[in-house]
């Protein structure tokens, strides 16, 4: 089975951005592939952050993307800072990656202008170490959406310029680009993120939830009940498409153009379909907490799991190197 690579960062609140944008898909597809996903808390860090509160955030994205549906025995979920070949194959990368590449990452702008007073280098070298998460399992693919395939190609450049200097070592992973398109915020201006305070969490309650949907960005052009609106330009409607089964969007299109119902009808309808898919996870989240002990189980087995094959990768990219630790007499 070819090895699929993906990683999140524990923010301690995954959204329905993060669901239906990602999540849903590796449910989906993690039976087709042998599996890694990681909790990246080595890229967490490189941007400020609550060191009290990381612990907690960690565990708590673990438990959510079991309950979101990542399978506890086949999809191996692991912690980034526990397997050292990460930063171990950062520095290996570094030796061989231009300064030029990194200077011109989309990410690196972005979060610069974000972070104008903390641009550290882990800010720079961000995309050399995700070069290495992804290689030093192998990874041939990579599920993303669009704006992630530029850091895609970079491990790909990543893996070139190690082959022609040292020798066939990494596969040029491939982007494995989701269905899904980019899901945007309830202010209907920028994508979905909890920083923006924009958004839905998966475990929110249903009354937590009604006050965002509530008085979410609508068709701007609909002022009344009266006016007809339409749901091509509609954010709520983007949500529709989500989680309301096709006949019942079929009714509120045409509600909608005809100005059959008005937007809180049609909030209210995309509430309880939303509900029918987070009320699920939030139940099993809450089952799960009550274990934590067995989650850290899992978790340590398959950080063990992960070193075993870093180790092997690590060794043979020190033999390709001429720095291989066992000395030659």
């Amino acid at each position: 089975m070819k090895v699929l690579f993906s990683g999140i960062q524990p923010t301690g609140y995954l959204h329905i951005g993060n669901f239906f944008g990602a999540i849903r898909n590796w449910v989906k597809i993690q039976y087709d592939y042998k599996t890694f996903i990681s909790v990246v808390d080595y890229h967490a860090i490189t941007i400020p952050y609550n060191a009290k509160k990381m612990p907690d955030n960690i565990i708590d994205m673990v438990i959510s993307l079991f309950a979101c549906g990542i399978d506890l025995e086949k999809t191996i979920l692991f912690v980034q800072s526990e397997v050292p070949g990460h930063a171990e194959l950062t520095w290996i990368f570094n030796s061989i990656t231009p300064l030029g590449e990194l200077q011109r990452m989309t990410q690196f702008k972005d979060k610069s202008q974000q972070h104008k007073q903390n641009i550290c280098v882990g800010l720079l070298d961000y995309p050399v170490l995700q070069a290495a998460d992804i290689l030093l399992y192998k990874g041939e693919l990579v599920p993303v959406g669009e704006d992630q395939v530029q850091h895609i190609e970079f491990t790909r450049e990543v893996a070139r310029h190690f082959n022609r200097r040292f020798g066939d070592t990494f596969p040029e992973c491939k982007a494995l680009l989701t269905k899904t398109p980019r899901i945007m915020g309830l202010d209907g201006e920028a994508k979905m993120s909890k920083s923006k305070n924009n958004f839905i969490g998966i475990l929110e309650k249903e009354q937590d939830i009604w006050s965002k949907v509530s008085v979410a960005k609508t068709d701007p052009a609909r002022i009344k009940k009266t006016d007809p609106g339409n749901p091509n330009i509609c954010n709520i409607y983007s949500y529709h498409k989500l989680v309301t089964h096709e006949e019942e969007r079929d009714e509120v299109v045409e509600g909608c153009t005809t100005a059959g119902i008005g937007c809180l009808d049609c909030k209210k309808i995309l509430l309880k379909n939303l509900m029918n898919v987070l009320n699920p996870i939030r139940e099993k989240y809450e089952n799960l907490k009550k274990n934590k002990h067995s989650i850290r189980e899992i978790l340590t087995n398959n950080a063990e799991k992960c070193r075993r094959i870093a180790k092997q990768t690590i060794l043979e990219t020190k033999e390709k190197m001429g720095i291989n630790p066992v000395w030659k007499i």
